[in-house]
C-alpha cells in the first residue's frame, strides 16, 4: 500500500520550468494528491537570485542557499532539479542524492546524455528512483512510452523533430519565405531562442535527447559521442523553396537506428516528404516516432518546452515517485545495456538533396556532373536557378538511391573548386 504521508520535495532551480512546477502543483494539488496517493508538498527552494522576482509566491517555502545540504535532510523526500547543465552544481547534487538514498527528479537532458549511465548506477545500487521525463520532449510522455508502454518491443528506428526552437524557424521560413537570420532575430525576440542559441540552432540540444531516447529503446549505452550532428544554421530559403516544389518539407531531424551494421544516430536536416506525418509537426511542436516489431508505428506529439509542458512531466515523475512505481532509470539494469559499436554512416542507403552555389560560368554544371559521376552518384533530378548572391546561382540536385560514402566521394571531389562560392549543403531524405 502506498505510503499515506505527504511527499516532501525540494526545488532546485527556479526559472521558467521551477515556477511552472509551484503552480501546477498549486493549482492541481486535489487531483495530483487524488493520483499520487498522498499529498505533494513543497518543502524548500534554492536558486541564484533570492530577490527575484518569479511571477510567484515563494513565501511559505523554505529558501535554501547551498543546495548541496538537500541531500542530507531527512524532512526532504525527492529533490527535484532543474538548474541545467551537464555538469557542475546539477551534477554533484544528482551524485549526493542519489548516494544518500533520496529519489531524483530532473529536466536536465545534457546531463543524462553525459552522465546518465553512472548516475544509473548510483541510484540502482542506493535502490532509488532516478526520474528524467522532462529531459527529453518536453510535455511528451515519449520516455514513459517507451520504457513501459513498447516494452515488449524490439524497437528498430526511433526518429523525430526534437527541438522547438528549430522547427519554429524551418517552418516560420516555409510559411513566410524569408531567410535564417531574419527568423532567428524574432525567436529570440519572442523567447523561443536563446540569446546564444548555438546549442539549439547546431543540433546539440537535440543531439542529447536523441541519444537518451536511443538508449531506451534499444537497450544499448548511451554514445552522445557518437551522434552525427548537423544543425540548420546553413539552411536557406531556396532549399526550402526547392524542396516544396518537390514535394518536401524540410525539418531537423533526429534519427536512431540499431541493427547488425551498429548503432546509427544523426541529427540533421532532411527533406521530409508531404505525406510523413513529421512533415505537418509546424512552429516549436515536437514529435517522436518509433517503429516497434509487434506495435508497429508510434506517434507522440506535442509541445517539447515551455512552462506548462514541461512542469508536467517533472510532476507526472514525481507521482510515480509517491506511488513507490519506478524502475530502472533506463527501462533495465546498466549492466544489460549493450555496448553498441557505432554504425558506418556510409554504407547507409537512401536518397539525398545536393545544394551548390556557384559561379556562372560555363563548364560548371559539366564540372559537377564530372564529379557525381566519378562517385558514382545518380541523378534523379538537377535543377538551376537564377542568381541567389552576387555573380552565382544555385544548383540544386536530388539523387537517386545510393550508399551514402557516395556523396561524401562527390563532395571531396569539388573540395577546392573555385566554381563554388560557398560550402555545399546535403540534407538526406527521409524514406
Amino acid at each position: 500500500m502506498t505510503d499515506q504521508r505527504p511527499l516532501r520535495l525540494a526545488i532546485v532551480g527556479l526559472g521558467t520550468v521551477g515556477g511552472g512546477v509551484i503552480r501546477l502543483l498549486e493549482t492541481n494539488s486535489a487531483l495530483i494528491a487524488r493520483r499520487a496517493g498522498r499529498p505533494i508538498e513543497v518543502v524548500a527552494i534554492s536558486a541564484r537570485d533570492r530577490s527575484k522576482d518569479r511571477g510567484v509566491d515563494l513565501s511559505s517555502y523554505e529558501w535554501v542557499d547551498d543546495m548541496t545540504t538537500l541531500a542530507a535532510r531527512e524532512d526532504i523526500d525527492v529533490v527535484i532539479e532543474l538548474i541545467g547543465g551537464s555538469d557542475g552544481p546539477a551534477l554533484t547534487l544528482a551524485r549526493q542524492c542519489l548516494a544518500a538514498g533520496k529519489p531524483f527528479v530532473t529536466a536536465n537532458k545534457a546531463m543524462i546524455a553525459h552522465h546518465g549511465l553512472s548516475l544509473a548506477t548510483i541510484a540502482e545500487k542506493a535502490g532509488v528512483a532516478l526520474k528524467y521525463e522532462a529531459a527529453v520532449a518536453g510535455g511528451i510522455p515519449v520516455i514513459k512510452g517507451l520504457r513501459e508502454g513498447a516494452a515488449a518491443n524490439e524497437i528498430s528506428r526511433v526518429y523525430g523533430i526534437l527541438n522547438g526552437t528549430c522547427n519554429y524557424i524551418l517552418t516560420t521560413m516555409e510559411k513566410d519565405g524569408r531567410g535564417f537570420d531574419e527568423v532567428l532575430k524574432e525567436a529570440q525576440d519572442l523567447g523561443y531562442a536563446e540569446a546564444d542559441p548555438s546549442f539549439d540552432i547546431d543540433g546539440v540540444d537535440a543531439a542529447h535527447k536523441l541519444s537518451i531516447l536511443a538508449s531506451l529503446a534499444f537497450g544499448t549505452e548511451l554514445d552522445f559521442a557518437g551522434v552525427n550532428i548537423t544543425g540548420i544554421r546553413h539552411v536557406i530559403a531556396a532549399d526550402i523553396a526547392e524542396a516544396a516544389a518537390l514535394g518536401f518539407r524540410i525539418r531537423l531531424v533526429g534519427m536512431a537506428e540499431n541493427g547488425p551494421a551498429g548503432l546509427f544516430q544523426r541529427v540533421h536536416p532532411m527533406l521530409v516528404p508531404m505525406d510523413h506525418p513529421l512533415a505537418h509537426v509546424d512552429g516549436s511542436l515536437n514529435a517522436v516516432v518509433a517503429d516497434g516489431n509487434f506495435v508497429g508505428r508510434l506517434f507522440f506529439q506535442g509541445r517539447g518546452a515551455g512552462d506548462g509542458p514541461t512542469a508536467s512531466a517533472v510532476v507526472a515523475d514525481l507521482i510515480d515517485v509517491a506511488r513507490d512505481e519506478y524502475g530502472d532509470p533506463f527501462a533495465m539494469p546498466v549492466a544489460s545495456l549493450l555496448a553498441q559499436h557505432k554504425a558506418d554512416a556510409g554504407k547507409r542507403t537512401g536518397r539525398a538533396y545536393l545544394r551548390f552555389e556557384v559561379q556562372d560560368r560555363p563548364g560548371v554544371l559539366a564540372e559537377i556532373a564530372a564529379a557525381t559521376r566519378d562517385a558514382g552518384v545518380s541523378i534523379e533530378s538537377m535543377i538551376q536557378r537564377g542568381a541567389n548572391r552576387k555573380d552565382g546561382v544555385l544548383m540544386a540536385i536530388v539523387t537517386h538511391e545510393g550508399q551514402e560514402y557516395r556523396i561524401a566521394d562527390t563532395l571531396a571531389r569539388l573540395a577546392g573548386s573555385d566554381s563554388l562560392l560557398d560550402a555545399p549543403m546535403v540534407m538526406h531524405i527521409l524514406d
